[in-house]
């Protein structure tokens, strides 16, 4: 099952120094893509890191990720997929994070698993398959 990279996936991969490439390893499956709420947190971190030599790292690692992996968009089969879950966790009193539903939302519409290290929020989308990094 291909797998949708969570943001705290790339910073973790960025802050150990490791390349791209090891995304295939820690999540025991070659095909990944990321959600557009994803790209859009990733781009954030560029735009607040304060030190030059930092900022021009992240932009360099941030451009290999678009590159390499493709961003998944929120369109109408996700927003549907989106309400329906929206409704049902709060309904259930069990509602997460708004990007991380939509992370949840985008995966679930694609039939991907989520790779993250915050599984405990994931866990609670219905239907959601949920894997943790197993790092090097």
């Amino acid at each position: 099952m291909a797998v949708l990279v969570d943001s705290n996936v790339f910073i973790e991969v960025e802050r150990r120094g490791l390349r791209l490439g090891v995304l295939a390893d820690i999540a025991r499956e070659p095909e990944a893509a990321l959600s557009s709420i994803t790209a859009s947190e990733l781009l954030v971190g560029f735009y607040r890191a304060e030190v030059s030599q930092r900022r021009t790292n992240r932009e360099t690692f941030l451009e290999d990720v678009f590159r390499l992996i493709p961003v998944l968009p929120f369109d109408l089969t996700v927003a549907r997929v989106h309400a329906r879950l929206s409704a049902h966790l709060t309904d259930a009193g069990s509602r997460i994070g708004a990007h991380d539903l939509i992370i949840a939302a985008t995966a679930v519409a694609h039939e991907y698993a989520v790779l993250t290290e915050n599984v405990r929020d994931f866990e609670r989308v219905p239907g959601l398959v949920v894997r943790r990094p197993q790092w090097p």
